[in-house]
């Protein structure tokens, strides 16, 4: 009797098992795996995000390793790769939903999943849930980057229930981590000072960074961010995942430690005053979320992400770039014909690529002679151009150089025609006072009139001027009174508005799809992958004083490769020229300056600092980029371009130390080189008449200058140093 009650219970034990099958699912990259699991629910977790096992068989032992336990005291530790609410989960969801029937509960299991190689270096893995009890459905989408180790995700929503259904939260994605601490890298902005960073330990509740500002969305705070697992990783140690949220509108970022060894990040549009009414049938496709993960500290991570930039997002990410000379702080608003065209033979002077003329160039009934008026009247002023920008244009290419303009088509001042004539285009809230920021108000882009206004605009611009090679494409407001004269469902107003800016340069770019574009917003306050595959480059802060630059410039370089950067040498600050330049050298460099006022010596340094720099552009732009001495805890902060051959490098080297010291500073260890070759260095972009102490003669094995290092002798008297490294 005892034996055939085993014989049962065995029986009974092989029949459960079997009564699930779990699945194992691996998005994997060269070096890096996310794996994703079924448990006995059929619910899908996330097992493990990291290094690549050598032995692919052993990842469905990772679930064997979690000690969940099905009841009330656990639920915490079910790990869902997507997570909605109204049932089990109690903790911050990436899905909310009001089902057709008013019910707020939904619960995901999973269905299926399918696989598609779109190319030799990308496969797309794409993952359904469904609710069982409604006929509602989300598709996690996962790009994987082989080569650049990176991870696209984003999900796709869609329902047959009789009625609509509300979407209350519809994050891209949950990422769960696992570890004993995180630590939690962010960088936070205002008006001129960029990219402050910050780094802490997530310890218990929720920390949230987000936007509710529906244009400048990155003023406050970045959507990319680090996050190191057990403790704050460096440049070249400790585990790392680099993310950043590619949405132009407002984002939302949740970090929520839970059940002592795991984050969850829920990553996505920000929810806010945003909920989206959805029909059966319709598709509703949230923004991607690009991470990367990096065993090998946070340099690695910065390169993941700006390989797949480079090769995959940023308009002309793998081509070359404009070197510019801006009107701005040469003119401001006061400029005619005569001036402009000494500008454009300035230009030819200096040796950089495209004059840009920036703001103040339109208007008539309302001259843009300051910030209070035309804004959205795009005709030239005629008092100004009695040629028209057309002659620009003509005037540009006759001095050898090429014409570029700055506009502003998503704003309008109150004090314009536009403003007279289409008071339905403005986005404000009825019988409310109107709040200017700037001076102007933004247009409605959910409006499709609105959206044709805007590409003709642009387009009538390339008709005037066929010759035009460069856009400067600003945005100075936030929305302030969010609400469209014209939109039925109010809630879908900031999704719509990017929907609808989006569509635009869409439309701009599939008739102009090479001209280079510059993304700016009151200084570095819209920078998104999503954007990017627009823009050639953006803007990163209004501040160009070189020395806030160096910093401003390297919490960029975390996200965002220096091919995408525009760094400008102007008259802020009181460093010397060479200072200026060599911190701008560190990306695209353009100039904002007073050609006609350098000194003879400043000119020459500066037109030999032009052909210096196209002599060596192509290692920044294209370069490994290795951050070597950070400015926060250094004397000099240093940072070198490799490239890909490691037989040429850029290193850049600043004196930022703030008080006058004669310490001992000691030499800067290379990163990226080759250790077998031999190499020499030579210090480039010289002063006119000063002499380097670096020996040019002298041999370096890769292996000495990455263990070793070398002095590249900057002290408060060489405050800047550029060094040139190539094989022998």
């Amino acid at each position: 009797m005892k034996r055939k009650n085993t014989l049962f219970f065995l029986l009974s034990m092989t029949i459960g098992l079997n009564s699930f099958a779990q699945k194992t699912i691996e998005i994997a990259t060269k070096n890096n795996v996310l794996i994703l699991e079924t448990d006995r629910d059929n619910t899908l977790l996330s097992a493990y995000l990291g290094k690549k096992l050598d032995n692919a068989g052993e990842y469905p032992s990772i679930q064997t390793l979690d000690k969940y336990k099905p009841g009330s005291d656990d639920l915490l530790n079910k790990r869902e790769a997507y997570i909605a609410s109204g049932s089990l989960n109690l903790l911050e969801p990436a899905l909310t939903v009001t089902h057709a029937d008013g019910n707020k509960s939904t619960v995901l299991t999973f269905s299926d999943v399918k696989t598609e190689q779109l190319d030799q270096n990308r496969k797309l893995t794409s993952v359904i849930l469904k609710d069982l009890k409604y006929n509602f459905q989300v598709t996690l989408k996962y790009l994987a980057y082989f080569n650049e180790n990176v991870i696209e995700q984003w999900a796709e929503i869609e329902h047959k229930e009789k009625g609509t259904v509300v979407l209350n939260k519809y994050a891209s994605a949950n990422l769960t981590l696992s570890g004993k601490k995180f630590f939690l890298k962010n960088q936070y902005s205002g008006a001129t000072r960029e990219m402050r960073s910050e780094e802490q330990q997530l310890l218990h509740g929720i920390k949230t960074i987000d936007s509710k500002l529906g244009t400048r969305t990155n003023l406050l705070h970045s959507s990319s961010f680090m996050i190191s697992i057990d403790q704050p990783a460096t440049e070249d140690m400790g585990e790392v995942i680099a993310g950043s949220l590619a949405w132009t509108g407002n984002f939302k970022l949740d970090f929520e430690t839970f059940d002592e060894y795991y984050l969850r990040v829920t990553a996505g549009i920000n929810n806010f005053s945003s909920n989206y009414t959805l029909k059966a049938g319709e598709n509703f496709i949230t923004p991607r979320f690009i991470y990367t993960y990096s065993s090998a500290g946070k340099g690695l991570a910065s390169r993941n992400l700006h390989d797949w930039a480079r090769n995959y997002q940023i308009l002309d990410g793998k081509g070359e770039r404009s070197t510019i000379l801006n009107n701005w702080e040469t003119t401001y608003f006061d400029f005619n014909d005569e001036k402009l065209n000494e500008l454009t033979k300035d230009t030819k002077k200096l040796g950089v690529d495209v004059f840009l003329l920036d703001d103040g160039w339109f208007g008539n009934k309302y001259p843009r002679n300051g910030s209070t008026s035309g804004l959205g009247d795009w005709q030239y002023n005629k008092q100004k151009l009695k040629n028209g920008i057309s002659s620009l244009g003509k005037e540009a290419t006759a001095n050898g150089v090429k014409f570029g303009i700055w506009i502003e088509p998503e704003m309008v001042n109150p004090k314009s025609e536009l403003y007279e004539n289409h008071p339905d285009w403005i986005i404000r809230q009825p019988e409310r006072k109107e709040y200017y920021m700037r001076n102007q108000l933004v247009l409605d882009l959910t409006n499709p009139k609105v959206q044709d206004f805007i590409y003709k605009t642009v387009d009538d611009i390339f008709k005037e001027v066929p010759e035009v090679a460069f856009i400067k494409w600003d945005c100075n407001s936030l929305i302030y009174n969010a609400n469209s004269p014209t939109l039925k469902n109010q809630d879908h107003f900031y999704l719509e508005y990017i929907k609808g800016l989006n569509s635009v340069l869409d439309r701009i770019r599939k008739k102009y799809p090479k001209t280079p574009m510059m993304l700016c917003a009151g200084g570095g306050s819209r920078v998104d992958y999503a954007a990017l595959q627009y823009f050639t480059e953006f803007w990163p802060s209004d501040n160009t004083n070189p020395y806030d630059r160096i910093f401003i410039q390297w919490e960029y370089s975390y996200y965002f490769p220096s091919i995408a950067v525009d760094n400008h040498i102007t008259d802020m600050g009181k460093q010397p020229i060479k200072f200026k330049t060599d911190v701008a050298m560190m990306g695209k460099l353009g100039y904002d300056v007073r050609v006609n006022e350098l000194s003879k010596n400043d000119l020459l340094f500066s037109q030999n600092a032009v052909k210096t720099y196209n002599s060596f552009k192509d290692i920044i732009w294209h370069g490994q980029q290795y951050r070597l001495q950070d400015p926060y805890e250094n004397k000099i902060a240093s940072i070198a371009y490799v490239n890909e051959a490691k037989d040429q490098a850029i290193v850049f080297n600043y004196h930022v130390a703030t008080l006058f010291t004669n310490g001992v500073i000691l030499p800067i260890k290379l990163k990226g080189l080759d250790p077998a070759k031999k190499y020499k260095i030579e210090e480039i972009n010289l002063y006119p008449g000063t002499k380097s102490p670096i020996d040019s003669t002298k041999v370096y094995s890769g292996d000495f200058l990455m263990k070793v290092g070398f002095n590249p002798e900057a002290n408060a008297y060489r405050t800047s140093v550029v060094l040139k490294i190539q094989t022998i």
